[in-house]
Formats: C-alpha cells, sequence, structure tokens
C-alpha cells in the first residue's frame, strides 16, 4: 500500500500492545465472558464511569477503544456479547472497498480505517482482513464512475479502471455480459467480522478497558441529562454515555429514534464449489459488487473454506431481531440460484453449503445517524450503518469520541434533523 500524505488519509496507530499482553484470538470469547462476570460486581451505582458504551458491535468497540485510548474510564456493554449471532456486526465477512461513487467523506473513511482494520490484523494470530481486492461491475461507463476514480487516486488509493474484454481475461470463471467496465481495488477486501469486533474488544479489555454483559432497559431521566441506565437488576452511572446498538435503538430510543432506523432482513449464502476449483477462491477472484443486478448483489470468494458467499443489497422485509427466526426462505435460494447461473454458471447447482439471517438498519439516506440526545446534553446515539457501516467502524470510533469529547465537528447528513422517520 503506498504512503499515506495526510493525518485525514491515516489516523496515528492504535495503541500497540504486545501478543502476551493480549488474550488469545481463539479465546476471546471465553476470556470476554470471564472478564463480564469479574467486572459484574464492580458494576454498580458505587462505580462512576466517565463513558459508559451500550452496544459491543463493530461502532460500540471502536468508540470504547478510541475513548480508553485517551484516558477515559470506560464500561462497554452488550446483551449477548461482542458481535454476538444477531448482531449486525456478526457473521463472517464485511466487504472494505473505496468505491462510493465519489463520496469524499465515505472514502476517506474506508481508506483511513483500512489501515487500522490492518493494524488490528497484525495484533493477532489469525487474520481479520484478506486483501482479496475488490471489483465493481458496472452496466455502463460514465462520468460519476471517472470522478470516483479521480477521487480516489487523488488519495493515493490504487485503483484499476478495466474493459469488460480486460475483465474476462483475467476471470474468466465470471460471465461479464451486459457489462461495459470495471473498477477493481486490489488493496481492499475482506474484514472477519465477528473475529474482529471480539479481538477488539479483547484489545480494550487487555488495555485497561471494561467490558460487562447486561441488558440494557430503556434509559429515562426527567433533567438535562442522563445520571444512570439500570438492567437486570444493576444500575449503572457514568459522566457521559454513547449508545451504538443497531437495530435495538429504535427499541431503546423509540420517541427520538424510532423510525428513523429501519431494521431489516437480509438473507446470505455460501455456496460449495467443486472439490479442488480454486476459481472462486482468493486470490483467483476478487470481492465483488454487481451494480448491474436489478438489486446489486454482492459477495466474496471462498475465503478460510467457508463457502464462495453471495447476497442482495436490496432491502428485505421489516426485521424484528429478538423474535424472528433465521432461516434463509426458499425463495430467496431460488432467486439466487437464477442469478448464479447468469454470472457465475459453474456455481449455479453447487450444493449450498450454509445460509444466514442477518439484519441491516436502514436510515432513509442511507447516512450514518450520530448526534446527540436532543433532551440529554451527555448522551449521544449511534448507527444507521444501512448495509455499509462496518468497514468504517475505526472511523466512526474516531469521531464519536471527538464529539463527545468537544473536539469534533459534526457532520450535517449525520445529525437526527437529516433523517426522516421511514419505511
Amino acid at each position: 500500500m503506498p504512503e499515506e500524505k495526510t493525518a485525514d488519509q491515516r489516523p496515528p496507530s492504535p495503541l500497540s500492545l504486545r501478543r502476551r499482553d493480549l488474550l488469545g484470538s481463539l479465546a476471546a470469547v471465553g476470556a470476554i465472558g470471564s472478564v463480564a462476570r469479574a467486572a459484574s460486581a464492580k458494576a454498580s451505582t458505587s462505580a462512576a464511569w466517565d463513558f459508559i458504551v451500550v452496544g459491543a458491535g463493530v461502532f460500540g468497540a471502536w468508540t470504547a477503544w478510541n475513548l480508553q485510548r485517551r484516558g477515559n474510564r470506560v464500561l462497554l456493554l452488550d446483551a449477548w456479547g461482542p458481535a454476538h449471532n444477531r448482531a449486525s456486526s456478526g457473521g463472517e465477512t464485511r466487504l472494505i472497498r473505496t468505491e462510493y461513487a465519489g463520496n469524499e467523506l465515505y472514502t476517506r473513511w474506508a481508506w483511513s480505517s483500512l489501515a487500522e482494520w490492518q493494524d488490528l490484523s497484525r495484533r493477532h494470530e489469525l487474520p481479520i482482513f484478506h486483501p482479496t481486492g475488490a471489483l465493481y461491475i458496472y452496466p455502463a461507463d460514465g462520468a460519476k464512475i471517472d470522478e470516483s476514480v479521480a477521487l480516489q487516486r487523488s488519495l493515493g488509493i490504487p485503483i484499476e479502471k478495466l474493459t469488460r474484454a480486460q475483465m474476462a481475461t483475467r476471470w474468466p470463471q465470471i460471465d461479464f455480459d451486459g457489462i461495459a467496465v470495471g473498477v477493481l481495488q486490489p488493496t481492499m477486501g475482506a474484514l472477519m467480522a465477528r473475529r474482529s469486533v471480539q479481538n477488539l474488544v479483547s484489545d480494550f479489555v487487555a488495555a485497561g478497558g471494561t467490558y460487562h454483559e447486561l441488558a440494557v432497559d430503556p434509559p429515562r431521566s426527567d433533567g438535562g441529562s442522563l445520571r444512570t441506565i439500570s438492567g437486570g437488576g444493576e444500575t449503572l452511572n457514568a459522566g457521559r454515555f454513547v449508545f451504538a446498538c443497531g437495530p435495538w435503538l429504535p427499541k431503546l430510543f423509540p420517541e427520538v429514534v424510532g423510525g428513523r432506523i429501519v431494521p431489516t432482513r437480509q438473507d446470505v449464502f455460501f455456496f460449495a464449489p467443486d472439490a479442488g476449483d480454486t476459481r472462486f477462491q482468493a486470490p483467483a477472484m476478487p470481492a465483488w459488487v454487481d451494480v448491474s443486478s436489478k438489486d446489486l448483489h454482492y459477495g466474496f470468494p471462498d475465503i478460510e473454506a467457508r463457502g464462495f458467499k453471495i447476497a442482495l443489497d436490496a432491502h428485505g422485509p421489516k426485521y424484528d431481531p429478538d423474535v424472528a427466526d433465521r432461516r434463509v426462505s426458499d425463495q430467496s435460494l431460488a432467486d439466487v440460484r437464477a442469478y448464479l447461473a447468469r454470472r457465475f454458471p459453474a456455481l449455479a447447482k453447487r450444493p449450498l453449503a450454509e445460509g444466514r439471517v442477518c439484519q441491516y438498519e436502514n436510515s432513509d439516506n442511507g447516512h450514518l445517524l450520530i448526534d446527540r440526545h436532543p433532551q440529554w446534553s451527555n448522551c449521544w446515539v449511534v448507527g444507521g450503518g444501512s448495509g455499509h457501516g462496518f468497514k468504517h467502524g475505526p472511523a466512526v470510533g474516531r469521531y464519536v469520541a471527538d464529539l463527545v469529547l468537544g473536539s469534533g465537528r459534526a457532520e450535517p447528513d449525520f445529525t437526527l434533523a437529516a433523517h426522516k422517520v421511514h419505511g
């Protein structure tokens, strides 16, 4: 990766910790659970924290990590555990890419976040980032594509614009019918979602932060600030609070957030390539996004022998993560097989290795929702990942830490006022 020139392009490296001082990556979940049980007695009204961060997904974990690094006493809470199987940050992989249709903020954030994901990966035994490359394929060329490519090159991001013939030569296992051009980001790729968040929380604890498993009740306060939160018979107090609860934000703040964030069901599929067929593994194949498909399909090569992943970016039906079963639908499976027959014909009849149901938390405009609570001056809400937020975790953590510590500037598109009730 080329050297990045400015602080905007590459933030300061995270706190370096010796490997023997960290919790082992394979034991992360059990170790975090042990820490939570040990911390339970401390997490009471007698312990006044500088910050309590509610939600140990990607946004909450990186926020807690950044606040702790700046010398604050931070308690991180989650109802089920970091990146648990109902969280939007759970599951196997997430795409990190800088192709953002010329949106400078998200392009910069993705690029700067990549450096921190790589640092996190280097600190742990099992990889967190796989540099598969990321390929966008488009049905037509246009000025918007050129603007995005120019922006990325101006930031020093390696990028290639490819013709259909060039792509067909490099990746003959893909049928590029109906495709005019492609944009390849060779240094981008796949983030191991669950593993990365669990390891980050382990690092946070090893560096002096506290994690505690607790289901928090909807907060209440009659004054101009929030003093305590409660749940499971415990009451906790802090100077400031950050709620980064993904699809649970509307439930905790029905009046403030409510329908501004709408969780939707998203089916994800892993197909088993034929034995010995390496065409669908990295590095023979990149992660990819098909902008020509009606509802924008995307996927990953076979990583760590889990299978060829494919999903649909179109928002599914409304979804309650607390009560809904997580079984992929027969219709969704049939639809994705039809797509495979057109674009990846060698996989169309291969066995389904695994199916998963996750969720997006969609804002009406696709932007993140990060703002101070309108009644409580010491409380912030963080969410609205809208299916593309995971990659930005490190940048979100820095942004939120700057805001709550009074040194940051609010992005207008992220405010409550910029988000409408929808769905």
